[in-house]
């Protein structure tokens, strides 16, 4: 655990992607199969669900800390991480004899699910009184389901890797899909000659990087395949065996809530896997993204529900032919095995020049996508966010100009500083919120803002703070749909801060009407 928690610490610490990698890499070089394999589970995103309810967290370490409750709520406002809180304050252990991250996962976190709260109050006592700092504070984030590290897992598979030898792109496929965090995982993970893919294993996917600047930059408007760039669940469909399986882009197994999908796969050749979009599709047109989440999240599909909202999978990449990766076969290939399909495809958009291709790219609000997709016809299907030959040209987003009515802390190293935002618009002479966005500010003008909050802060609710309303922003979103969850009657996907418009006061600010007027605009 303490070397763990250590190298927690040290990834923390920098920035710098060298510095990350030489100390994943020592990390693995030194622990065991039980605790490289936990690590590995922890690193790449991987957490168990929150073991004990956060009141008594809170109750416990105020307790421990021979502090009152009350006390115990200002340091944790003061902090914004619940588990930082804890580990500061909870008295420090004279040493620590910590055991290995497999037993405090194994025999002490995962047991404490379902335990009576006696038995978890002991074993976190027992934890705290034997951690250091950074332990604790490990712990803690585990205990709470929060934990998070500043560690891609692009870099947890270079680190293995250099361990390894084994190819990047192997060790990548050999962490999709579902696993267990065992010895025996790991030593398959680490192994030179071991068998990728288990049946029902995805490959890593291939991301786009936003374009920057003119297309044009790209060269040659014949070398690239374009498409629309759909707004949906990105999936991969795989038929092995006899079976077929669905993986969304989060490696989440959602092959029992598209039967629709399944039927589809059902009728691929064995030893075959699509890269598409799951969309909502009626009356032969894709639908908002809106209309797929009445899916999401729903393990009872009624018929109601799947005559309400049928969906599609979008094809438009493969990535196994007759059980063949065939990943490094150029793009033009791919597509046009893809076409020897029965499936729906995701059309190529033909255009003569990159002029031609911009007019035809205003048309996309009106057909429910995003933009374009830029796919080099040589590319191969990379690993991850690789530069260069996938590339996402998106359409400039809706934007309303917006005053800012709440604030509240932020957490980690914001903590101390008011960083999450309320925005609201005129509704006659009221202001009524309408989206709640955190990021689009240097850090230069977080600051300036904080300044603002504290010092013309109305009242506060808990952690939150009414402010006096007189910033305006602009807050620009990629789709708007009405919601009756909503006080507004909107609600706003991907909402964001796309500037601070100190020229404007907040009685220029926009009003209900004019973004009620964006859920028909084209």
């Amino acid at each position: 655990m303490k070397a763990f928690a250590e190298l927690f610490a040290k990834l923390d610490e920098t920035t710098k992607t060298t510095e990350k990698v030489s100390a994943l890499t020592r990390y693995f070089v030194a622990a065991s199969p039980a605790d490289a394999a936990w690590a590995v589970y922890f690193l790449t995103g991987r957490k168990p669900k929150q073991v004990v309810p956060t009141k008594l967290l809170r109750q416990w370490a105020a307790e421990n800390a021979g502090v009152t409750e009350w006390l115990f709520e200002e340091c944790y406002h003061a902090v914004g991480d619940l588990a930082e809180t804890m580990a500061l304050l909870v008295p420090s252990a004279g040493t620590s004899e910590s055991g290995s991250l497999r037993e405090w996962v194994e025999d002490h976190l995962l047991p404490l699910r379902g335990a009576d709260p006696e038995r978890q109050k002991i074993e976190l006592m027992r934890a705290w009184s034997q951690f250091d700092l950074n332990e604790r504070f490990v712990w803690n984030k585990l205990i709470t389901g929060a934990f998070r590290v500043g560690v891609s897992q692009l870099l947890v598979v270079r680190a293995l890797a250099e361990v390894s030898g084994v190819e990047p792109n192997a060790i990548a496929h050999r962490l999709m899909g579902s696993w267990t965090a065992t010895p025996e995982f790991y030593e398959m993970l680490v192994a030179p000659d071991h068998a990728t893919a288990h049946v029902s294993r995805p490959y890593p996917f291939y991301l786009a990087s936003p374009l920057e600047g003119e297309p044009s930059q790209l060269g040659p408007i014949e070398e690239w395949q374009v498409e629309w760039k759909w707004d949906g669940i990105r999936s991969q469909l795989i038929r092995r065996t006899g079976e077929t399986f669905l993986w969304s882009r989060g490696e989440e197994n959602v092959t029992e809530r598209f039967p629709e999908i399944v039927e589809i796969g059902e009728r691929l050749p064995d030893g075959t896997v699509i890269d598409g979009e799951i969309l909502p599709w009626i009356d032969g047109g894709v639908r908002p993204f809106g209309d797929l989440q009445k899916r999401i999240g729903r393990k009872n599909l009624t018929k109601k529900i799947l005559a309400e909202a049928p969906v599609v999978l979008m094809a438009y990449d493969l990535l196994e032919w007759e059980g063949r990766d065939v990943r490094s076969e150029p793009q033009a290939w791919r597509r046009g095995m893809l076409e020897t399909l029965c499936l729906k495809l995701s059309p190529l958009v033909n255009a003569e020049t990159w002029a031609e291709l911009a007019s035809t790219r205003e048309r996309s609000r009106s057909m429910n996508v995003e933009g374009f997709m830029l796919k080099r016809k040589t590319a191969h299907y990379g690993v991850g966010r690789v530069r260069g030959d996938w590339w996402k040209w998106k359409i400039d987003p809706l934007s309303v100009d917006a005053v800012l009515v709440y604030a509240q802390r932020g957490s980690g190293k914001r903590a101390s500083l008011y960083t999450d935002y309320t925005f609201a618009v005129w509704d006659a002479d009221k202001l009524v919120p309408f989206a709640k966005a955190y990021s689009g500010l240097t850090d230069a003008e977080i600051r300036e803002v904080d300044v603002f909050v504290k010092k013309h802060t109305v009242e506060s609710f808990g952690p939150v703070r009414t402010v006096r309303p007189e910033l305006v922003f602009e807050i620009g979103f990629e789709g708007i749909q009405q919601s009756t969850r909503h006080k507004s009657g909107v609600a706003v996907r991907f909402p964001r801060i796309l500037k601070w418009r100190s020229d404007k006061a907040a009685k220029d600010a926009d009003t209900l009407d004019e973004v009620k007027r964006l859920l028909a605009t084209p």
